[in-house]
């Protein structure tokens, strides 16, 4: 969005209120939730985490928490629901980090942004480019007598205004911006691409082996062929430690259960919707009534034939104002339809389908052959070819994947030259000629005639879910399976006695929002981290349509997985490394042709060929992902073979029939500007990166939140 937009967008004075009540409610809860005496915290450790070396307690995430929904309101002005505050919390850590691990480099490398930089930027010389963007005239060009009359206009304003707020943030915004903008350059400038590395780019893109190949996946040989030791394991474990890094994490088994409407539920739903069904028919001011009464997203609304629900649309020749429809069962809900009232429109909705064949060039030369290109497909449809088929073949535009299909479209919306043909068909089908337009030729075929009718439908709605009674039976029944319950092994066995499946939750981390496909389950990381131990038994977690009782079952701490946690995980890399080495026993010294040696294998070797391979892919057909085995391949010369190579699922065997090197070329300058706009656009994530992991950010938010 434009940031005049943001500036000038047009706000009720709630916006200002809202973040004055925000912060009041804040001043109030820092009671509440933090360090007084009333605090559901009190006497608890207020530390939400440590970032390079600072403390950060639970005063500062909410004050930074705060921050962001204050921006959140002046975006969009109204609070934060329960679905973006996840995403703003996440927002206000990553600010803090900000402050605390990446800001604090710029004063040791010298970095700042002066008074004189921060009004350069706003009227200087250099004016920001999102201010640029935002005063322009007519010619869209960068007009600085409207940025300085804004300017002036916005500084007389009360600094309680919604538009002086949104420019002092906007303002306060451009030194911070600029001092990482400053530290990142000071780093990705610094990034050289040479002409070796830029030629080599080029022969990576552009050098090409026509290669056959045999592929012996490993599941070829047998497990009964191979005996991996403990031995092999361990030290497959220690050569590979590095990918069994991980942070904090703790596992849980739990069960689930689910609540569903009853019959008895369902049956109640039903009643009501019934009678609100008889109410309906005789009620003069329908559309009120179906806002206070109906739970759909829209209870009143205009409609014409291209947006009519489709329960209507089938029935739309028989549609009678006043007409009651329902109840019906749609979607899991009870829905009734009332048709308020049925008029004509000025405005005409029209579907149709078309092919769309473009002239080359524009000339009469290039415009005839497109029509007479255009002329001969319609010849073949009307003899009896599919039109959607035909323009998937022939279309030029983006609807040729449908079968050329426009969708509903209303008067004024298409040019003039296509829509006229289409508003004065009388029948639907394909029109007798092609159409001309500034877009080339077109083939038309109407799928449903102009219509200007348009439907007032009132729609009540209610959701078949289960009552009060029906949550509270399932809620005892979670209760009491809970109910003096300690134990993995007890949780498991009670749950097999009741029929209950038991799931795992296995390397929980602690900012982890859903489990499984329970979906938004919060509730149940911060318990796992803040009261459980291995072994206990959690209370009742009420989640949406689902109960939830769960055990905590084991923890990792920071550092690396230990041996018996990843051994079952890295047998079967063990195994595969034993079963390459015997099939590459097997294939060693062959000097057979590639279909011979596959005979080796019957059941699973596959010999399979490349034309077109290219250094800078990563996958081979049935090899799947192995940049190794195709690095193999250009290092061999025209007409050898390769030892057989174990790669990542398989073993291969190479056969190079031919190597093309890219013809020498004496300027190698777009390939290095492609590796330095590829290294620059990394840069600054791995900046980012860099400083968090040497801030050693200890993350404890889940004890709070």
């Amino acid at each position: 969005m434009a940031l005049i937009s943001i500036l000038r967008e047009k706000m009720t004075k709630w916006v200002v209120g809202a973040i004055a009540l925000s912060m009041g409610a804040f001043i109030v809860g820092s009671d509440l939730f933090g360090s007084g005496p009333n605090s559901i915290f009190g006497g608890q450790d207020k530390e939400v985490g440590e970032i390079a070396g600072t403390s950060i307690s639970l005063e500062d995430y909410q004050i930074a928490i705060q921050e962001r929904k204050n921006s959140y309101i002046l975006n969009f002005g109204r609070q934060p629901g329960e679905r973006e505050n996840p995403t703003l919390e996440s927002q206000a850590w990553e600010m803090l980090i900000s402050r605390n691990a990446i800001q604090p480099e710029y004063e040791k490398v010298g970095i700042r942004v002066t008074t004189d930089e921060v009004w350069d930027m706003l009227q200087g010389k250099n004016v920001d480019e999102n201010i640029k963007s935002s005063f322009t005239d007519s010619t869209g060009r960068f007009d600085r007598g409207r940025l300085i009359s804004y300017l002036k206009s916005v500084e007389a304003m009360p600094v309680t205004s919604e538009q002086r707020i949104r420019w002092d943030i906007f303002r306060s915004d451009l030194q911070p911006s600029r001092e990482r903008l400053k530290y990142e350059n000071l780093l990705t400038k610094t990034t050289y691409v040479t002409a070796a590395e830029a030629e080599r780019d080029y022969h990576n893109q552009n050098d090409v082996a026509e290669v056959k190949f045999l592929y012996v996946p490993y599941f070829a040989a047998s497990d009964s062929l191979v005996t991996v030791t403990d031995s092999e394991l361990k030290a497959y474990y220690e050569k590979n430690k590095k990918k069994y890094k991980v942070e904090t994490t703790r596992s849980m088994s739990y069960v689930a259960f689910d609540v569903n409407p009853s019959t008895e539920d369902t049956l109640a739903i039903r009643e009501e919707i019934t009678r609100m069904s008889n109410d309906i028919k005789t009620i003069t001011e329908d559309s009120l009534y179906a806002l206070s009464n109906s739970d759909a997203a829209t209870p009143f609304g205009k409609y014409t034939i291209a947006s009519l629900p489709p329960t209507l649309l089938n029935q739309r020749a028989s549609l009678t104002q006043g007409q009651v429809i329902g109840p019906l069962l749609e979607d899991g809900k009870y829905r009734v339809y009332k048709i308020s009232k049925i008029g004509k429109d000025t405005v005409y909705t029209f579907r149709a389908s078309h092919i769309l064949i473009k002239w080359d060039t524009d000339t009469p030369e290039g415009k005839k052959a497109a029509k007479e290109k255009a002329q001969k497909i319609l010849k073949d449809i009307k003899a009896g070819a599919s039109f959607a088929d035909k323009a998937r073949e022939f279309g030029t535009d983006g609807s040729a994947s449908s079968g050329g299909d426009l969708g509903w479209f209303v008067s004024g919306q298409m040019v003039k030259e296509f829509e006229k043909p289409v508003s004065d068909a009388r029948k639907t089908g394909v029109l007798n000629d092609v159409v001309e337009t500034d877009f080339g030729y077109h083939l038309i075929d109407v799928t449903n005639l102009k219509d200007n009718t348009y439907y007032n439908v009132v729609i009540l709605e209610r959701e078949i879910a289960p009552s009060d009674e029906t949550l509270n039976t399932v809620l005892r029944k979670a209760d009491a399976f809970a109910t003096d319950l300690s134990g993995v092994e007890e949780f498991k066995e009670k749950a097999k006695k009741e029929g209950l499946s038991v799931f795992d939750a296995n390397d929980v981390g602690t900012a982890e929002r859903r489990i499984n496909n329970l979906g938004e389950a919060r509730q149940m990381v911060t318990w796992l981290f803040r009261e459980a131990t291995v072994g206990k038994v959690s209370t009742v977690f009420d989640l949406t349509d689902t109960y939830v009782v769960a055990v905590m079952t084991g923890e990792t701490e920071k550092g690396f997985k230990s041996f018996d946690k990843v051994k079952d995980e890295i047998t079967p890399l063990v195994r595969n490394e034993a079963k390459g080495k015997y099939i590459q026993e097997k294939l060693k010294g062959k000097t057979e042709p590639l279909e011979e040696l596959a005979k080796l294998f019957p059941r699973d070797a596959v010999v399979n060929s490349m034309s077109d391979l290219k250094l800078n892919t990563n996958s081979m057909p049935t090899v799947g992902y192995d940049p190794v085995v195709i690095g193999a391949v250009f290092s061999l010369e025209n007409g050898k073979r390769s030892l057989p190579l174990a790669g990542e699922n398989g073993v291969v065997v190479l056969d190079l029939q031919a190597k093309t090197e890219a013809p020498a070329i004496g300027d190698f300058t777009m390939f290095k500007n492609q590796l330095l706009q590829s290294l620059s656009t990394r840069g600054g994530y791995y900046i980012t990166e860099a400083l968090k992991e040497a801030a050693k950010v200890e993350d404890k938010r889940y004890k709070f939140y």
